[in-house]
């Protein structure tokens, strides 16, 4: 099995939920199984999530872009918080400004 195949996600009511390891093999196939209407989301769940790389950070950045205003993100994932200060962005994966 590979990285791409051990990761997932899959939308129940309002929240969109990520599985296995967000790494950069496995970010083109989760991109085409996301739901094309997000804004009903209010939710990512983060918790089932083994590993993160820049790539799956970058995805799950995008996703929160395209979901309600009032999102609430579960879970960090290893690697995550590091990823996050280091592209110098918020809790709610938005860019802060200076």
């Amino acid at each position: 099995m590979t990285a791409a195949d051990a990761a997932s996600v899959a939308l129940a009511g309002g929240t969109l939920r990520f599985t296995g390891a967000l790494r950069r093999d496995a970010v083109a196939a989760l991109w085409a199984r996301l739901p094309a209407a997000l804004d009903g989301v209010h939710r990512i769940d983060l918790t089932a999530v083994d590993g993160i790389d820049s790539a799956g950070l970058a995805l799950v950045s995008r996703v929160a872009e395209r979901c309600a205003a009032d999102l609430a993100i579960d879970g960090r994932p290893p690697g995550f918080d590091d990823l996050r200060n280091a592209y110098r962005l918020g809790d709610d994966l938005g860019f802060v400004r200076d």
